[in-house]
């Protein structure tokens, strides 16, 4: 299974929030597939959590597109940021030593840290 994150960056154009198209939280520049740098995802409490940072190369700042898809059925996503280059960069290095990000299930040592260790 590919994560829905990680395909956004395989298809050109721009991201899209529920509240229409998503911009840099910096300088406002609309957010384009191709600027997707990392997405991971767990499941606390029956709740699937997605982070997904991108990077502006207008910038050099992350916005950080968090879903969260609750287990009752509602689902929510919250831009934030900006997120400075070197503390977002150790976060994507983190998700990086994942194998599989995208899978709510893994228990790697990356998932635990980046969740704090509040995993199902």
């Amino acid at each position: 299974m590919i994560h829905e994150a990680e395909n956004l960056s395989r298809k050109p154009g721009p991201v899209h929030s529920r509240g229409g198209m998503a911009h840099c939280r910096q300088c406002n520049r609309p957010l384009l597939k191709e600027d997707l740098v990392a997405s991971i995802s767990g499941s606390i409490m029956g709740d699937e959590y997605t982070d997904s940072y991108y990077l502006c190369p207008a910038c050099s700042v992350y916005t950080v597109v968090a879903h969260r898809d609750s287990f009752t059925g509602v689902e929510s996503v919250n831009l934030s940021g900006p997120v400075a280059l070197k503390e977002g960069s150790e976060r994507v290095a983190l998700i990086g030593r994942c194998s599989r990000p995208w899978d709510k299930k893994c228990r790697c040592r990356a998932h635990r840290e980046y969740f704090r260790d509040t995993l199902d």
